[in-house]
């Protein structure tokens, strides 16, 4: 159960606000109706962040703790043991600070006589909407160890895919930040002895040389402003990204990034099969588990296509109809949802479908580095080539001037 903000009419036509506790937008808008009130917007109501000096101090929680919690979870839930005892027990054998005040709040909540789903979701820093959507699920349909070995499936399926692309990105990453020292060290400490000579012979220098003689004074000179510069440039992206519409825009350029775009893209895709195959095997409808997976796909982007998707099929569409117009899916994955729809099986054919993602993207993160390895080679030949003109083009120059002398 979540909290939502709802804006509507009551019965003498005057506009209400206020919020109420439901499972979904749908329910809390099927509630409104029931009370005689006509919803006009229905939204996630998000709590006032409060400053917590003390998590500045705690790390997130990862999600190979989520893993180990959901799989122990479920071996204690299968043996039998009840879930508050499972809880507990785990709140004092968890080595994580975040995990361990989270448990100890669900703890509290259970005893008080509310859902485990229900308690899970007033910490949403460490279980996700899809997380407590699938508990409350299987606390529904008695199928509470089956939604837990699906999530621990799932989260370790995930776990995997950001390991190898951190490993993928190790070596580009550390090419670029090599490039970036060696800048800087060039202009500062090299670049200024060549400007002393060069400027007591007075000669006509090159562009190369002008353009490393202005960027070497920069960085001497105005380091404090160019510091000052990064900082704010920085702060500035950080406010613009935490926009709602930055964050749609970012995570659209995202998607277009040479190379590496269409893996983040197929990879995010992957996710979206897997979690709402899980959710329709698990028996949520489609329209709230479309609802859900738009939040598990982390990519505002996508997700206000998914919500479309939504649209489409309360409006009457088809899936195969909404899922074309969305325009996220190949060809191929396209034929899965139509052949799924039709036989009625369409959370095997998603899951066939997050295979096939998955299996892209880990032929692509295998020969990534051979991928970017041109595009680096061009990036460090740039900087030599300015270098080498630079530096060697006034000294030709001065050399046959005291030769000519």
């Amino acid at each position: 159960m979540a909290w939502f903000e709802y804006r509507g009419r009551d019965g003498s036509g005057q506009e209400v606000k206020g919020k109420l506790e439901a499972q979904s937008e749908n329910a809390a808008a099927d509630l409104l109706m029931a009370r005689g009130t006509i919803p006009l917007e229905v939204k996630p109501h998000k709590e006032a962040q409060q400053f917590d000096v003390s998590s500045l101090f705690q790390g997130r929680v990862s999600l190979e703790e989520l893993q180990i919690f959901t799989r122990q979870l479920y071996s204690l839930t299968k043996a039998g043991i009840p879930i508050l005892r499972s809880i507990a027990g785990l709140a004092e054998s968890t080595h994580s600070p975040r995990m361990k005040k989270a448990l100890a709040s669900v703890l509290e909540q259970l005893t008080s006589g509310r859902p485990l789903s229900s308690a899970m979701n007033q910490h949403p820093d460490v279980f996700g909407a899809l997380y407590v959507s699938m508990v409350h699920v299987g606390e529904n349909s008695g199928k509470l160890e089956e939604a837990l070995i699906q999530l621990s499936g799932y989260i370790e399926r995930e776990q995997e895919t950001r390991r190898r692309i951190k490993a993928a990105m190790r070596y580009p990453t550390f090419v670029l930040a090599a490039i970036a020292i060696a800048i800087t060290v060039l202009n500062i400490l090299v670049i200024p002895k060549f400007t002393d000579m060069f400027s007591r012979f007075g000669a006509d220098l090159p562009w190369a040389t002008k353009v490393l003689i202005a960027t070497s004074n920069a960085f001497v000179n105005h380091w404090v402003l160019m510091l000052i510069g990064l900082v704010g440039a920085i702060i500035g992206i950080r406010f613009w990204h935490a926009s709602e519409k930055g964050e749609q825009q970012w995570d659209k350029w995202k998607l277009k990034i040479p190379v590496v775009g269409s893996i983040i893209e197929r990879s995010t895709l992957s996710r979206y099969c897997r979690s709402f195959s899980m959710m329709l095997g698990a028996g949520v409808p489609m329209t709230q588990a479309l609802s859900l997976v738009a939040d598990a796909v982390d990519n505002q982007y996508m997700h206000d296509r998914i919500v479309g998707m939504r649209h489409g099929i309360e409006s009457g569409e088809s899936m195969l109809r909404t899922s074309a117009q969305s325009g996220l899916f190949t060809p191929l994955v396209l034929q899965m949802v139509a052949v799924g729809e039709e036989t009625g099986q369409i959370d095997s054919l998603l899951t066939d479908a997050a295979d096939f993602y998955e299996g892209e993207v880990d032929y692509d993160l295998k020969n990534l580095t051979a991928k970017l390895e041109p595009i680096l080679i061009a990036i460090v030949a740039g900087m030599v080539l300015i270098l080498a003109l630079g530096i060697y083009l006034p000294m030709w120059d001065m050399l046959n001037l005291v030769k000519g002398g």
